[in-house]
C-alpha cells in the first residue's frame, strides 16, 4: 500500500528551535565567534549612516559590528534573553542599535527599509529556507546588500552536527541548516534577486585546554548540544560525549602535540548585492 509523506509542521519546528536556543547560554558561545561578524561587516563594506538589519542576531555580534561602523542598526531574534544581552552590550559601548523580538521567517519590518541585512550563523537555522531568504530580500532596499556567514557541511561544526544527529535525529522533512554553507543552495534560494555575489570560505578556530573541555563547554552552553544531551539516557550521554571528544581530537590543529586543542571550523562568508 503506498505511503503518503506529510509536510513538516514548520511552526512547531520553529518553536522547538526557539526553545533550543533559549537553553544553555549562547552568550558564552557568541563571545568566541565575534571575529566572524567583524569580518562580515567589513566585507559588506557598510556605510556610516546606513540602516542595517541583523537577523537571528543572538547577542548582537553582527549588529554591534555594524553599529561600530556608524550604521543605524536593528537586531531581531526570537529569544528575549539573547536580545537583553545584546542591548546591554550595545549600551555599554554607547552604540546606535535597537533590538526587537521577531522571527527571521516573519520579519517585523517594512519592505525595503534597510540598506543591508546581515546574519551570522543565524538565518541558516530557520526551518523554512526559502521563506527566510525571501524575508531577507524583502527587508532590503533594491540594490541593497545581504551578508551571510554560515557553517559549511564539511567543516568541524558540520561534522559535530552530524555526530549529534546520529543520537538525536533532526526533524523529518526539514532541510539541513548546513546547506546555507554551500554556494549552490544560496544561489537557488536568492535566485533572481542576486545582482552580484561573492563567497569566501573563512575559518573560525575554537580553542580549549583539551578535547574534554570542548565537550563540557558545548554540552553546558550551546543550545543544540545541551538539548541533545538532555534527550539521552545516561549511557547515551556517555557515548555522545566520547564521540564528540574523539571528533575534537581528530580535528585538533595541534595534532595532540600541545596541552590544548585548536579546532578550525570553516564557514561560508557571502556578500550579495541585490537587484
Amino acid at each position: 500500500m503506498p505511503t503518503t509523506q506529510t509536510s513538516p509542521d514548520l511552526a512547531a519546528v520553529t518553536e522547538r528551535q526557539r526553545q533550543t536556543w533559549s537553553s544553555g547560554n549562547f552568550a558564552k558561545v557568541a563571545a568566541r565567534i565575534v571575529l566572524s561578524s567583524e569580518l562580515l561587516a567589513d566585507a559588506a563594506d557598510l556605510h556610516a549612516g546606513w540602516r542595517v538589519l541583523d537577523v537571528a542576531c543572538g547577542t548582537g555580534n553582527a549588529a554591534i559590528a555594524a553599529a561600530r561602523a556608524g550604521a543605524q542598526v536593528v537586531g531581531i531574534d526570537y529569544v528575549p534573553q539573547l536580545l537583553a544581552d545584546a542591548e546591554a552590550r550595545s549600551r555599554a559601548e554607547g552604540l546606535d542599535a535597537e533590538f526587537r523580538v521577531g522571527d527571521v521567517q516573519h520579519l517585523p519590518v517594512p519592505d525595503g527599509s534597510f540598506d543591508a541585512v546581515l546574519s551570522v550563523f543565524g538565518s541558516m537555522f530557520a526551518p523554512d529556507h526559502r521563506r527566510t531568504a525571501a524575508e531577507i530580500v524583502r527587508a532590503a532596499r533594491p540594490g541593497g546588500i545581504v551578508g551571510l556567514a554560515s557553517w559549511t557541511p564539511d567543516g568541524f561544526v558540520g561534522e559535530m552536527f552530524r555526530v549529534i544527529s546520529t543520537f538525536v535525529p533532526p526533524p523529518a522533512g526539514v532541510s539541513s541548516p548546513l546547506l546555507w554553507g554551500t554556494r549552490p543552495h544560496l544561489d537557488d534560494l536568492f535566485g533572481n534577486a542576486i545582482a552580484t555575489a561573492e563567497s569566501v570560505e573563512q575559518t573560525c578556530t575554537f580553542r580549549f585546554a583539551s578535547a574534554e573541555e570542548f565537550v563540557a563547554f558545548f554540552r553546558r552552553w550551546y543550545g543544540p548540544t545541551f538539548k541533545a544531551f538532555e534527550a539521552l539516557d545516561p549511557a547515551g550521554r556517555d557515548q555522545l560525549a566520547a564521540e564528540l571528544t574523539d571528533l575534537a581530537r581528530r580535528w585538533d590543529r595541534y595534532g595532540g602535540s600541545e596541552n590544548a586543542v585548536a579546532l578550525p571550523s570553516t564557514y561560508l562568508q557571502t556578500v550579495i548585492t541585490l537587484r
